[in-house]
């Protein structure tokens, strides 16, 4: 079985009827978690896919629509399940993470003090190439979101860009697939008005065609319908359906 992503939601932040921009990897060998939002559990539910199921959450940056599911998924697997689900994050997200998002719901004096009381926090490092699950290797890419915010996105097997939250950054496009053999961009969009914090429909329609090819949108707001047909040759991502790496990509 070849590598397989399935959205959980494929929603902006204020979306309601595509859930939040979440994404499920499945190798065939073990499930990475790509962010967990706030309508990630119920997302789960919905696909028949268990908690403990899933063997990795990969967090990109500190928003509710991306870890606003954490305490849930914690206080789930701990309490009804009896183990830390295993959670990958880049150092600089661990002490925000914890004190300005999780802290106030999941402390418990004596018992949850930190992120690793809940979790089995692994820190990978930006710009190493790290297997998280069996099948599945993640390389964190710096990209900018919210000034003087962190924010990561993700080259997953040498040949999948999956951004997180990100203004326009044409260069690094044209890096990955240039440079880097990148096949295949799952790339968020902002459907109208100024790009930011985020990239816009009209910047990514300014792309080379042959980049264009390559472009799944996702993370967009719930009149998506009203621009299928504005968006060119790009695609949108379907919420839930299951997507095998190869269909993405663009045929040679």
């Amino acid at each position: 079985m070849g590598l397989t992503i399935q959205m959980l939601g494929t929603g902006s932040a204020f979306a309601k009827h595509y859930y939040n921009n979440n994404a499920l990897l499945d190798s065939g060998e073990g499930k990475l978690l790509i962010d967990c939002g706030t309508t990630a559990s119920l997302a789960l539910h919905q696909m028949g896919v268990p908690l403990p199921d899933i063997d990795a959450i990969l967090i990109t940056h500190i928003h509710a629509d991306h870890v606003g599911g954490l305490e849930e998924f914690g206080f789930q697997m701990n309490i009804l399940h009896r183990r830390k689900p295993l959670l990958y994050i880049a150092e600089p997200l661990i002490h925000p993470l914890w004190e300005h998002t999780l802290k106030g719901g999941m402390s418990q004096q004596g018992m949850i003090d930190k992120l690793e009381d809940v979790f089995e926090v692994n820190v990978i490092t930006p710009g190493v190439p790290t297997t998280l699950v069996a099948g599945i290797q993640v390389e964190l890419i710096p990209t900018r979101h919210i000034p003087g915010k962190n924010s990561y996105s993700l080259f997953i097997n040498d040949r999948l860009f999956y951004s997180a939250d990100m203004v326009f950054d044409p260069d690094l496009l044209h890096h990955l697939v240039h440079e880097r053999g990148c096949r295949s961009i799952l790339h968020e969009v902002q459907l109208q008005g100024a790009g930011e914090v985020h990239t816009t429909l009209d910047e990514l329609l300014s792309l080379p065609t042959p980049l264009q090819e390559q472009i799944h949108l996702m993370h967009y707001s719930d009149d998506m319908e009203q621009f299928r047909d504005k968006a060119g040759i790009m695609s949108f991502l379907e919420q839930q359906r299951v997507y095998p790496l190869v269909e993405l990509e663009r045929a040679e």
